[in-house]
């Protein structure tokens, strides 16, 4: 395995990445435009390819002055535990000297200890209206 990482979504099969997520039980109900949307509206991404093959994808949204937030950490089953979403989280970070740079998971607590994060007490979240209706997710690619 010779896995890259860029900041580009030049190449990408969103139908195929969104099947390869869907198939590594990590799909939260995107479809492939919307996927591929979120992506392309995002100040920084990180994409992790193996050739044409996207195995890890990251992304960071920011007010470009003092807060950030990543979403959207993703490393395929196989090549996890080689160093691919440290790789990824630090390219983003990279990005956003002097902010403030939050993230909420349920998963890999280890990673993000790994790269300075620390737990925040409290985290306060709504949907608005029906996860994910919207006109992104109407339509597909």
């Amino acid at each position: 395995m010779s896995v890259t990482i860029d900041g580009t979504l030049d190449g990408i099969d969103w139908v195929q990445t969104k099947a390869d997520l869907a198939a590594d039980d990590w799909d939260n109900g995107r479809n492939a435009r919307a996927l591929r949307r979120s992506f392309e509206q995002s100040q920084h991404v990180a994409i992790a390819r193996d050739g044409d093959r996207v195995v890890g994808m990251a992304r960071l949204l920011s007010d470009g002055v003092c807060n950030s937030f990543i979403v959207d950490v993703w490393t395929e089953t196989p090549y996890r535990r080689q160093g691919i979403a440290s790789a990824m989280m630090q390219r983003l970070l990279d990005q956003v000297p002097g902010q403030h740079v939050g993230l909420q998971t349920d998963s890999a607590p280890e990673l993000y200890a790994s790269l300075g994060f620390a737990p925040q007490p409290e985290f306060w979240s709504i949907i608005v209206g029906t996860w994910l209706d919207n006109d992104a997710n109407r339509a597909s690619v």
